[in-house]
């Protein structure tokens, strides 16, 4: 039977996490993983995966495997991540890093890796799946878990630079959070064997959507609520990050607040006052509102794609899912 409720889509993916063979022991091996994928989460990366199967003319339950992937794929990269960040939460909870070790969360991240390979099998072992179909989902999902590593070697690598372009940004962004979110849309079309041009529709939508994600995550570091976002305010700030709104800042502001600007951004170890300051900054050059304009104008352009589809309950559940993501506020 075709899925076509929105709340039957969630369940749909609780109930792929819960069939993931996840052994008692080694505990520790298994158990961050148990602990990572129950943490609360938007699951909107397997939520596209079967949205672009169903916007594609698919079966959506033949794509809960692409989307599991996805979705082990991710946190996969989100515990690497907070080793990298040296993160102590994540979604508001300890993070695998700081609750057990480095050692551990490298470990428990490289099983996640290994156990989404496991789930994209069922298109090699299904006789549904030609050798050519079955290529093509695998080469989506490589392409993405290779794009996420590049992104994030362009993060690195802007972390000791003095200067770096709005442009550059953008680009990184594209790899280290669009990549996963255009090829989950994309997988799902290729499980429905889509057309091309129906999978590059599916990854433009993706692409961005992801790029005004990124950036409303850099907005939301600064203004939303600390107790929902699960960070302290400016975070980003005192960790020197380059986001998009410090680079925008730059940009606008006059010499003496520049090279302020940037002791700050530089500073290991920079003071309350001066994450206020950077903030009251941001506000006025006008940074939060350009910001919130070019989120917007983003996500406009994602909705402007997703309308080239046929109308259907997939069109409706993401132009909803959209709606959501654009108004959220953590």
């Amino acid at each position: 039977m075709q899925v076509t409720e929105p709340q039957e889509l969630s369940d749909l993916i609780d109930e792929g996490l819960n069939r993931i063979d996840l052994p008692g022991k080694p505990g520790v091996l298994y158990d961050p993983v148990r602990y990572t994928l129950g943490l609360p989460g938007k699951r909107v990366r397997p939520l596209l995966t079967l949205i672009g199967c169903g916007l594609s003319g698919g079966k959506v339950k033949e794509a809960l495997s692409a989307a599991i992937a996805i979705e082990l794929l991710h946190n996969f990269t989100l515990l690497h991540d907070d080793i990298m960040d040296a993160a102590g939460t994540r979604r508001g909870q300890p993070s695998v890093f700081k609750k057990w070790s480095a050692n551990t969360a490298i470990l428990s991240g490289d099983a996640m890796y290994a156990k989404a390979f496991k789930q994209l099998q069922y298109y090699g072992y299904n006789e549904a799946y030609s050798k050519e179909h079955y290529a093509l989902i695998l080469d989506i999902f490589l392409d993405s878990a290779q794009r996420v590593c590049e992104g994030q070697a362009y993060d690195l690598d802007f972390e000791k630079r003095e200067q770096v372009s709005i442009q550059e940004y953008l680009q990184m962004i594209d790899g280290k959070t669009a990549a996963l979110i255009s090829s989950s849309l994309a997988i799902g079309g290729a499980v429905a064997a889509a057309a091309k041009p129906t999978i590059d529709r599916l990854r433009k939508v993706g692409q961005k959507t992801g790029i005004a994600f990124q950036i409303q995550d850099d907005l939301l570091d600064v203004v939303a609520d600390p107790d929902k976002f699960g960070k302290q305010r400016g975070g980003d700030i005192k960790e020197g990050k380059k986001t998009y709104l410090s680079l925008l800042a730059l940009q606008r502001c006059d010499a003496d607040q520049k090279d302020r600007l940037s002791e700050i951004l530089a500073d290991q170890e920079p003071s309350d006052d001066d994450v206020a300051t950077v903030i009251e900054w941001y506000n006025e050059l006008g940074v939060i509102d350009t910001t919130r304009n070019v989120i917007r104008q983003y996500y406009e352009e994602a909705m402007e794609q997703i309308e080239t589809f046929d109308q259907s309950c997939y069109k409706n559940e993401i132009i909803t899912l959209l709606n959501r993501l654009i108004s959220r506020e953590y």
